[in-house]
C-alpha cells in the first residue's frame, strides 16, 4: 500500500477537499431549497372560461391547502363529509383532479389550493332527475353549501385524526409514495400549521354554529368580514350576526356600472358600494386573498371577461303569443326597478336602494352590515392605488336588472321564494318549506323543483349528488315575505301572472 505520508500534496488535497464539503453540501442544499420552496407559480390557462373556473386570484398564499393534505382529508374525515366534496355541492368535471372553483399553485415547496370566483358563480342545470348536468358559469352557485364546506374543515381539525399519524399515510398511498423529507418533515410540519391555523379559524366563527343552516348557494359574507377585522363577534347583537343570501350572478357587467341618472349602479343586495372594481377584490377576500397576495391581473382577466359576458338564453319552448301579453305587464309593474328587458337595462330606478319600509323584505342581510363595518372597509388596501374608498351603510336593498332571470333561482335577496310563479303571490300565499340545492329544473314556474324530500347527511335525496336542504322561512332571516302588493304585481288575476311569467322566460 501507498503510504501517505509520501505524498504531502494529496494529504493537503484531502485536508481542503474535507474543509470544502460541509459548504459545498449546504451550497447544494440550498440550491435545492430555492429551487424546492422559492417557486410561486399558478396553474395557468389560455382560455377565459377555463381559467374562470381553474384559475388562481393568489388566494392559496395565505389561505391555500396543500393539495395532497386537501384529497386525503375527506377519506381520513369520511365520517364527516360522507360523500366527499361533491356532497357540499362542488361540480367536478370528467378527468379533473378538482371541482370547479378551485385552483392551484405552486408555494412555499408545496401545490396548494383553495377556492376561486367559480366556486360560488358557477353551477349545474339538468332537465330531469336522470338528465345530464349542464355546466353555466356566471349563475349562483345554488348547490353550493358554503357553510357546511367550512364546519367540515373546523370539524376535522378539532377532530382526533387530523395528525401526521392518520393524514401521512393517506397521503402516501394516494400519491404513490412519498421521498423521505416529504413524509418526515414537509408534511408534518404543513398539517401542524395548518390544524393550528384553522382551529384558530374555528374560534373566530364561533358564530356560524350557532346560525340557522345557510343552505346551499347562500353565504353570509360580511359577517365573515367583520372576523377579519378582528371583530367580537359574540359580542355583537344578535342582529347584526345573520346576514346568509344568495349567491348573485355575475354576468354584464360592463352595463352594471352606470344607470340612467349617470350615475354607478348601486351594487351588493343591499347597494353599499358603487364601484366594481372595490367590490370584486372585496370579493376575492373569500377567495382567500389579502392585499398583500391577491393576484390582480389574475383577477383581471377575470373581471374584463366578465364585462361582456352574457347568461344562456331560456332553453325551454315558450308560447311566444303569452309572452307578448306579457310585455306591457312587465314594463307597468317591473321595468321601471329592474330594467327595459334582460338586456336593456335601462329604468329610472334600476342600480338604485329601495327602503326596507317600501320593498319589506327580510331585514337580517341588511342589519348585518353596519356603518362600523364600512368605517373599517375603507382601511382595505391603504398605501395601495386601490384603497377602499366607497363602501357605505344603506337603508334598503338596491333593485338588480333581471338578466338570466331563469337561472337565478330561489328569488329575493335571500332565495326565500322557490320559483317566479311564487313570487307573483302574497307572502301568505309562497311555500313556507321547500328544498334547496336542486338543479332539476322546473320550466312552467321558473325554478328549480324544491318539493323532493329533504336530505340528510346519511340519506341524500339525490344520489351521487349534494345534501338538499328543506329551507324554512320561519327561521330568522329567511323570511319571504316582501316584494308584493299592487305595485309589485302579487294582485293580479292569474291569467295575467301567467302572460307575465312567459315574459320573463325571454329574459
Amino acid at each position: 500500500m501507498t503510504d501517505p505520508s509520501r505524498h504531502p500534496a494529496l494529504l493537503r488535497w484531502s485536508g481542503r477537499a474535507l474543509l470544502l464539503l460541509p459548504w459545498i453540501l449546504l451550497v447544494l442544499g440550498g440550491l435545492y431549497a430555492a429551487v424546492r420552496f422559492l417557486p410561486d407559480v399558478a396553474v395557468q390557462y389560455s382560455d377565459p372560461v377555463e381559467h374562470f373556473k381553474y384559475g388562481s386570484t393568489g388566494g392559496e398564499r395565505e389561505s391555500g391547502f396543500p393539495y395532497w393534505i386537501w384529497q386525503a382529508l375527506p377519506q381520513v374525515c369520511a365520517d364527516d363529509l360522507p360523500g366527499g366534496y361533491a356532497s357540499l355541492g362542488l361540480i367536478y368535471e370528467p378527468g379533473r383532479d378538482l371541482p370547479v372553483g378551485v385552483s392551484k399553485r405552486r408555494n412555499l415547496g408545496l401545490d396548494r389550493v383553495f377556492l376561486n370566483c367559480a366556486a360560488c358563480h358557477t353551477s349545474t342545470v339538468r332537465d330531469a332527475v336522470n338528465g345530464e348536468p349542464r355546466l353555466i358559469v356566471g349563475m349562483p352557485a345554488h348547490r353550493f353549501d358554503i357553510r357546511a364546506f367550512e364546519i367540515f374543515f373546523f370539524n376535522c381539525a378539532a377532530g382526533p385524526k387530523f395528525t401526521r399519524e392518520f393524514i401521512v399515510p393517506e397521503i402516501d398511498r394516494l400519491a404513490g409514495g412519498l421521498n423521505p423529507l416529504d413524509r418526515y418533515v414537509v408534511y408534518p410540519v404543513a398539517i401542524a400549521l395548518m390544524r393550528e391555523r384553522l382551529l384558530m379559524l374555528r374560534g373566530r366563527f364561533e358564530f356560524v354554529f350557532d346560525q340557522p343552516e345557510w343552505g346551499p348557494g347562500r353565504v353570509d359574507t360580511f359577517n365573515s368580514a367583520k372576523v377579519l377585522f378582528n371583530f367580537p363577534m359574540m359580542q355583537l347583537p344578535p342582529q347584526e350576526r345573520l346576514g346568509a343570501s344568495d349567491f348573485p350572478s355575475i354576468w354584464n357587467q360592463r352595463k352594471r356600472m352606470t344607470r340612467d341618472d349617470g350615475g354607478r349602479m348601486e351594487l351588493h343586495w343591499d347597494g353599499n358600494n358603487s364601484h366594481t372594481e372595490e367590490r370584486n377584490k372585496s370579493a376575492a377576500f373569500g377567495t382567500g386573498t389579502t392585499p398583500p397576495t391577491i393576484d390582480l391581473a389574475a383577477i383581471g382577466r377575470v373581471e374584463d371577461w366578465l364585462l361582456d359576458l352574457a347568461p344562456p338564453p331560456y332553453p325551454y319552448p315558450i308560447d311566444h303569443a303569452l309572452a307578448a301579453r306579457g310585455a306591457p305587464l312587465y314594463t307597468q309593474y317591473c321595468a321601471g326597478c329592474h330594467g327595459a328587458s334582460g338586456q336593456d337595462f335601462k329604468g329610472a330606478k334600476v342600480g338604485h336602494v329601495t327602503a326596507l319600509a317600501q320593498i319589506g323584505t327580510d331585514r337580517a342581510r341588511l342589519d348585518s352590515y353596519t356603518r362600523d363595518l364600512a368605517v373599517n372597509q375603507a382601511t382595505l388596501y391603504a398605501g395601495y392605488p386601490h384603497r377602499f374608498r366607497h363602501f357605505r351603510k344603506t337603508w334598503g336593498y338596491a333593485n338588480m336588472p333581471l338578466d338570466g332571470l331563469w337561472l337565478r333561482a330561489p328569488y329575493l335577496h335571500n332565495g326565500s321564494v322557490p320559483t317566479l310563479r311564487d313570487l307573483l303571490e302574497p307572502s301568505a300565499a309562497r311555500p313556507i318549506t321547500f328544498i334547496r340545492g336542486n338543479d332539476v329544473y322546473e320550466p312552467q314556474r321558473v325554478g328549480f323543483f324544491a318539493d323532493l324530500p329533504a336530505a340528510t347527511p346519511s340519506a341524500p335525496a339525490l344520489a351521487d349528488g349534494p345534501r338538499l336542504l328543506l329551507f324554512d322561512t320561519r327561521q330568522p332571516g329567511n323570511s319571504n315575505a316582501g316584494h308584493e302588493g299592487h305595485d309589485y304585481g302579487t294582485e293580479l288575476p292569474a291569467a295575467d301572472k301567467d302572460a307575465l311569467i312567459e315574459h320573463l322566460k325571454t329574459f
